[in-house]
């Protein structure tokens, strides 16, 4: 019996990873997956002692000021990793050093100017954020502050799809491992010396700003690696063949986000909004626990879209159903495995980690965690969309699942607090997923029964 299931084992195993293209996407994940495990880890030890000393209003106090940041960063952000990822692979592809130097350097640019006006934003919206998320006019002051992450991120966003398009991901998963652990270093301190609120806020300023400085530093050092030292001077007009097509996509990745912040990354600033910071609190917690869930998946995203690019730009259809297939096979497992041991287990873990106080986010973790269950299977929907060059397809769902989401918040959210939140939520995963999942899958077909055009390089010669 044991034989047979170790037979059985074995097979499934070497059926998955047969693939040479699966097989780099796994070690690219496992690099992130590593990094993602340990600095999940430290970032459930960060929200405990968080969470222990501060208790539940301040607790809730702290992830609306992070989230205000975030949200307003994410509003005049283009998302350039992923434009960077798209399209400085597919020059590097045809060969066109020059021009994936000049996505790099106009991508940066760009970043920068949104970052400087992030900052500016949260420094003008500060008090309107202290008064009406956090409920207290005199924590401006702490908006403002935390603010200081975004001009430590000035190209950030583009640094990381540069690392990502040359498979620097172990490079990158250390940084990220480095800056929890300063976090994590500093808010041990604040604890054992009985520190405030100031202290724990400082530590989350140090590991972000550690982070985005790493992975800017790491990504010019590569860029001056691939491209030489004065890559910096390649001018951008050499781009204006795909100016239209770049451009339009960083829009509609940037609304794309945008809309995110409605459908998915402004949970918490809802909750306070329009309960207090209390149920924040709660919801902060559950959304911390059953992130759980993200370890491993998390980090496939990262690691499966620059491989897609790729692959879509070789009109190589076989090995992109298959990677898609395959990842759906391994993050459904865990997440269906980890799904049953929260519901299980969540109420001990909840009361003996963050202590009964924290008790009344259950219902909100299982919540939650259905939604996760369908949004970790297919990982792999939105960035498969980008790869095939439809970033207007996610804009649209997350178009319409935010004018569902904010009726519903309006209508549900005043009555029934951070559950009603959380299947809010679990809802806009589960509709917008399952709809980019069967959008994809007829793009791929109409694309199968068209003739491949010619790569972007090849096109231009030819014009010549």
């Amino acid at each position: 019996m044991l034989n047979s299931l170790y037979a059985q084992a074995r097979q499934l195993f070497h059926h998955l990873f047969q693939n040479e293209l699966i097989r780099r996407v796994v070690k690219n994940s496992g690099y992130l997956f590593s990094a993602t495990v340990f600095t999940a880890a430290i970032g459930m030890v960060q929200s405990i002692l968080a969470a222990r000393l501060l208790g539940v209003a301040a607790f809730g106090v702290l992830g609306v000021i992070t989230v205000f940041a975030t949200v307003l960063n994410k509003l005049v952000s283009f998302r350039m990793s992923e434009l960077v990822v798209k399209y400085v692979g597919q020059f590097t592809e045809t060969g066109d050093q020059p021009r994936a130097a000049a996505t790099f350097k106009s991508a940066a640019l760009v970043e920068l100017g949104a970052s400087v006006l992030a900052f500016t934003l949260i420094w003008l919206l500060a008090p309107l954020g202290a008064t009406y998320f956090a409920k207290d006019p005199d924590s401006a002051n702490w908006f403002v502050l935390y603010g200081l992450v975004i001009l430590a991120n000035l190209i950030a966003e583009s640094s990381t799809g540069l690392l990502q398009i040359f498979n620097r991901f172990r490079q990158f998963s250390m940084i990220n491992v480095i800056a929890s652990l300063v976090t994590l270093s500093i808010i041990i301190i604040v604890y054992f010396l009985q520190g405030g609120f100031l202290g724990v806020l400082i530590a989350y300023i140090s590991g972000k700003a550690f982070s985005a400085i790493g992975l800017s530093v790491l990504a010019l050092l590569e860029a001056s690696h691939r491209w030489g030292k004065q890559w910096w001077r390649t001018p951008v007009k050499l781009l204006r063949p795909q100016g239209r097509q770049m451009i339009s996509f960083a829009i509609n990745t940037n609304i794309s986000a945008s809309l995110s912040l409605i459908t998915k990354d402004s949970e918490v600033l809802w909750v306070a909004l329009l309960r207090n910071p209390v149920e924040a609190g709660y919801y902060k917690v559950a959304l911390s626990l059953a992130n759980i869930v993200q370890l491993p998946i998390s980090p496939l995203p990262q690691a499966t879209y620059p491989e897609l690019s790729r692959e879509v730009a070789r009109q190589n259809w076989n090995n992109v159903r298959y990677v898609l297939r395959q990842g759906s096979l391994l993050a459904g497992s865990y997440t269906l495995a980890v799904t049953v041991f929260l519901f299980l287990l969540g109420r001990p873990l909840l009361s003996f980690v963050y202590t009964p106080e924290f008790l009344p986010a259950y219902p909100a973790l299982l919540i939650v965690l259905a939604g996760y269950l369908v949004a970790n299977t297919f990982y792999w929907n939105r960035v498969a969309l980008l790869a095939i060059g439809r970033a207007d397809i996610p804009t649209k769902v997350n178009l319409a699942l935010a004018i569902l989401k904010i009726m519903g918040i309006i209508l549900l959210v005043p009555i029934y607090g951070y559950v009603a939140s959380a299947a809010l939520l679990a809802g806009s995963y589960i509709l917008g997923v399952s709809y980019s999942v069967l959008r994809f899958r007829y793009e791929i077909a109409r694309r199968e029964r068209t003739p491949a055009a010619p790569p972007i390089s090849e096109a231009n010669s030819n014009r010549k």
